[in-house]
C-alpha cells in the first residue's frame, strides 16, 4: 500500500492553523498505518507524522491519532508512550487497549498519574499480577472495582488477600470480588467472614433487631457457606489444610463447622478440622474417626470439645 500523504503533508501537519484539517489528516495516516499494509519506507514516513503530530498543541488532533492508533500492533513504542502520558482524552484509549505498552510502562503510569488513568488500565483486557499488585496499592477504590470485575485481570491469592485486607468496608469491592469464578477457597472464607459482618451490621442497624438473634443467624449462615467452599471435592489436602489453618488463626474453626461440613459428605474438610480441634495429626484423627468401634469416634469428640 502507497502512503497517501507525502513528507510535504508532515509540513503542511505543523503548519496549518486549522485544527480540523490536522485532525482530519492525522486519522487519515493512522487509519491507514492501522490496517497493517505499509512498506518500510511508507511506515517510517507514518511515524515521522506521528511523531510530529504528538507536538500539536491542539487536543483533538491527538486524540484522533490516538483513537486510530489505539490497537496497532506496531505502533512505535515511544509513540505509544507519549500518548500514555497525554492528557487524559489523549491518554485513555492507549491505556485500555494497547498492547505495546509494557508491564514497566503501566506500573509507572498506575504510580504516577491520575484516578481516572489508573481505571482505564484496570480495565484493559489482560492484566498482569504486577500491574494489579500496583493498582491495589493506589487506594483508588474504583480502579480496584474495576480491576476486581475485569475477569481478564490476573490476581494470585495474596493479591486477594490484600484487596480484602485493604477495602473489606468498601461494599462495592466486597460484592466484585464475589463474583470472580477464580477466588482461592481461603480467600472466599476470608469474603465469606467480612460480608456476613457488613450483613449483621446492617440487620442490627437498619432493622433494629436483637443484636444477640443477628449474631446467631449470621454466625450459621457463615459456617454453612463456608462448609460449602470445599464440597466439590475438587480440592487437595494441601487446600484443605490451608483453609483449616487459615479458619483455626481466624478463631473461625468450630467443632459446628467441622459437622456441617461432614453433613454436607466433605470427610477430607471434617477428618483436618477435628484434627485441629483435637490438636492431633491428622493421620491419627482419621484412625480415629474410621475406628470400628465407638471408641474412636468419642475420644476424638471428647478431645475437639464436641
Amino acid at each position: 500500500m502507497t502512503l497517501q500523504l507525502t513528507q510535504t503533508d508532515v509540513v503542511r501537519l505543523t503548519s496549518d492553523p486549522s485544527p480540523e484539517v490536522r485532525a482530519e489528516m492525522a486519522a487519515k495516516v493512522a487509519a491507514q498505518f492501522d490496517q497493517g499494509s505499509f512498506g518500510v519506507v511508507e511506515r517510517r514516513i507514518a511515524e515521522d507524522i506521528f511523531r510530529s503530530l504528538l507536538q500539536d498543541v491542539e487536543v483533538r488532533v491527538r486524540e484522533a491519532l490516538s483513537s486510530q492508533l489505539k490497537s496497532s500492533p506496531d505502533l512505535p513504542h515511544d509513540v505509544a508512550l507519549a500518548l500514555a502520558h497525554d492528557v487524559e482524552s489523549v491518554a485513555l484509549p492507549v491505556l485500555e487497549f494497547c498492547d505495546v505498552l509494557s508491564d514497566e510502562d503501566l506500573i509507572e503510569i498506575v504510580r504516577g498519574q491520575s484516578a481516572v488513568k489508573q481505571v482505564a488500565i484496570a480495565q484493559r483486557s489482560e492484566v498482569s499480577v504486577h500491574v494489579s499488585d500496583a493498582l491495589i496499592d493506589t487506594g483508588n477504590e474504583r480502579a480496584v472495582i474495576r480491576l476486581v470485575q475485569n475477569e481478564g485481570a490476573r490476581l494470585d491469592e495474596r493479591s486477594f488477600g490484600r484487596v480484602l485486607d485493604g477495602y473489606e468496608s468498601s461494599q462495592a469491592v466486597t460484592s466484585a470480588m464475589a463474583t470472580r469464578t477464580d477466588l482461592p477457597a481461603a480467600v472466599s472464607e476470608q469474603l465469606i467472614s467480612v460480608v456476613s459482618q457488613h450483613l449483621q451490621s446492617f440487620l442490627v442497624k437498619q432493622h433494629k433487631l436483637p443484636a444477640e438473634m443477628v449474631r446467631n443467624l449470621v454466625f450459621q449462615a457463615r459456617e454453612r457457606a463456608t462448609a460449602g467452599l470445599l464440597s466439590d471435592g475438587c480440592a487437595s489436602e494441601a487446600e484443605v489444610e490451608q483453609l483449616i489453618a487459615q479458619l483455626e488463626a481466624k478463631g473461625r474453626l468450630s467443632p459446628t463447622l467441622a459437622l456441617e461440613a461432614l453433613s454436607r459428605g466433605d470427610l477430607s474438610f471434617f477428618e483436618t478440622a477435628m484434627a485441629r480441634l483435637a490438636g492431633i495429626p491428622v493421620e491419627n484423627a482419621r484412625i480415629l474417626i474410621h475406628d470400628q468401634g465407638p471408641l474412636g469416634v468419642q475420644s476424638i469428640l471428647k478431645a475437639a470439645n464436641c
